[in-house]
């Protein structure tokens, strides 16, 4: 069955729409640059509202580890996306703590990458084309990828079906592609959603 993420969710609004339509995660957004970013304070919120069947992600970019292993201890997130240089030795040490999942990103633009991906000790794995400017990578580096993973990057209500048609991939994540003007659409989350469980039928 295809895994859905709503990542970049800032609002109560956009988690009363997340509660409505039902993907299996969501993402709060914590690296300082990002202007999906949101406090710790808003997560608490945030996760107080979500329906408890929703796993709630914290996504980092180099973090303070003892941060992440708090907010994962807390129960403020579920698990951690890392998209920094974090070492093995740092997803291990999550691991052990927490005993909750990893999930590494991997920038996807050459064969290297897909190398790097495929040795990762993370519990999951996004491939993604960058910054969440949603743009997508070339997918024929990933046809033959040998893990289930996350596919981020341009995905929208319009191509989904065939990203999973040409991929299969475990999970969807996506952002931009279910914005408008910068914030969540509930109308584009809905038909996302929609769209991933209609092939998914068919």
């Amino acid at each position: 069955m295809i895994r859905i993420k709503f990542c970049g969710l800032t609002r109560p609004c956009d988690i009363e729409a997340a509660n409505e339509i039902k993907p299996d995660y969501v993402g709060f957004v914590f690296a300082p640059n990002s202007k999906r970013r949101v406090s710790y304070k808003q997560a608490v919120d945030l996760k107080n509202l979500l329906n408890k069947d929703i796993k709630a992600v914290g996504v980092f970019l180099n973090e303070d580890i003892d941060q992440v292993i708090s907010l994962l201890n807390l129960g403020i997130i579920d698990a951690a996306q890392l998209h920094g240089d974090e070492s093995p030795e740092y997803i291990e040490r999550i691991q052990v703590e927490t005993g909750k999942p990893v999930i590494k990103a991997f920038r996807i633009h050459s064969e290297t990458d897909v190398a790097a991906a495929e040795q990762t000790m993370a519990d999951f794995i996004i491939l993604d084309a960058g910054t969440g400017e949603g743009k997508t990578f070339d997918w024929a580096l990933v046809e033959d990828f040998k893990k289930p993973y996350f596919l981020a990057g341009g995905l929208t209500p319009d191509n989904v079906t065939d990203a999973m048609r040409r991929l299969h991939p475990f999970a969807l994540d996506v952002s931009t592609g279910i914005e408008t003007d910068g914030l969540k659409d509930k109308q584009k989350m809905a038909a996302f959603a929609a769209a991933a469980r209609k092939e998914e039928t068919e």
